[in-house]
């Protein structure tokens, strides 16, 4: 089961738990057994591809003339995945065809841009699920033509707090996995479809990227005139890891657009943003105002509750645009220095309270290369 794997988290061991592919796969080989016995299997096993057998409990089935259909719950562990918990049904008929045909049916998602592990048109069904599926298909009966079709009840609405809108998935949720196993590593899965975005975006022809670290810079981006009708992809708290992949994929510019609370941290170089890794806001934010002339106003800067707080005194004392000049110099720097060449990379930083703060050297030139040019 997927309680037996182990590590150690706050003093106790993490579940690690099974992939939509594994739960399918599982649904899948129980409904060809329940074809052959006409009885609902109380449990099923495999091997996953990493090794661990996952054992399920099979919680539903049907059967008819020629076809039987089995669910399985998935299960996520500790991570934190919005699919733990959901049903996979495996409805598997015969076939006068040889071959195991798999297809998606209800809130599994379809495919409709390049660059992902299926072509357009095709089920959100990845290659190593397939494989496995078929596998199980196989294990229980050798011989023979069956059509598996796989369903997601209440799929579609869970996907839209995925990354498959983004992605060009339509319809409900990807059967994926590689491992067969989930892990309690969220981080992992974030830069894996960050990644897998960028990468989608490049094999589209963009040679230009925006990313914003989310949905606030994301709206501030699409009212930015001269980003008009460019994609922006989120990267949560990690620039650095966006400045490489896109040196690594072949991006030639990254524009990165985000509120002043986390994008300031660039100006310290930390690539990093989540307040647990480093929260130095407003201790930069002290550092450009005494060197914008503020010095006496560094005490009261450190006090501040917010970082809004913070730019709403360099306002009233008449500092904002010497001390952002001063910050956004100190970004440009760190932000050619991650790179190292490899791209153009800029940033542009608003708030909520004072809107566009200002941008770095290297955003401005981005911006004026975007003028008139849709790459």
């Amino acid at each position: 089961m997927a309680d037996d794997f182990f590590g150690e988290k706050g003093g106790r061991t993490p579940r690690t738990g099974y992939t939509t592919g594994v739960a399918a796969a599982l649904a899948a080989g129980a409904a060809v057994r329940m074809l052959q016995s006409g009885e609902r299997p109380r449990t099923y096993s495999l091997a996953t591809p990493a090794g661990p057998v996952i054992e399920a409990e099979i919680l539903e089935g049907e059967t008819g003339s020629g076809w039987a259909s089995c669910g399985v719950v998935k299960v996520a562990g500790d991570d934190p995945d919005v699919t733990d918990g959901i049903g996979i049904h495996a409805r598997v008929e015969r076939t006068s065809a040889g071959g195991v045909e798999i297809e998606g049916g209800e809130g599994v998602g379809r495919v409709t841009r390049p660059g992902l592990d299926q072509p357009v048109g095709a089920a959100a069904i990845n290659r190593v699920p397939r494989a496995l599926i078929e596998r199980e298909v196989r294990r229980a009966e050798p011989e023979g033509g069956f059509s598996v079709r796989l369903s997601i009840p209440g799929g579609e609405e869970i996907a839209a707090r995925t990354f498959n809108p983004a992605l060009g998935i339509v319809g409900g949720l990807s059967i994926l996995g590689t491992s067969g196993l989930v892990e309690p590593m969220s981080l992992r899965a974030l830069l894996v479809s960050l990644r897998l975005e960028m990468r989608m975006l490049r094999a589209e022809g963009w040679r230009s990227l925006a990313a914003v670290p989310g949905n606030q810079g994301r709206e501030f981006f699409r009212g930015f005139s001269r980003g008009a009708g460019r994609p922006a992809v989120k990267y949560g708290n990690f620039p650095g890891e966006v400045l490489d992949a896109a040196g690594e994929l072949g991006f030639g510019e990254v524009l990165l657009v985000g509120h002043a609370g986390k994008m300031i941290k660039l100006a310290g170089g930390i690539m990093d943003t989540h307040s647990r890794t480093a929260d130095a806001r407003l201790d930069l934010l002290a550092l450009h105002a005494a060197l914008a002339g503020g010095g006496a106003l560094a005490g009261e800067m450190l006090g501040a509750a917010t970082v809004e707080a913070g730019l709403d005194l360099l306002s009233r004392h008449h500092l904002l645009e010497t001390a952002m000049a001063s910050l956004l110099g100190r970004i440009d720097f760190h932000l050619r220095r991650r790179t190292g060449g490899a791209l153009l990379a800029g940033a542009v930083l608003f708030s909520p309270g004072h809107g566009l703060l200002g941008a770095t050297a290297g955003a401005e030139e981005i911006l004026a290369r975007w003028e008139g040019r849709n790459d």
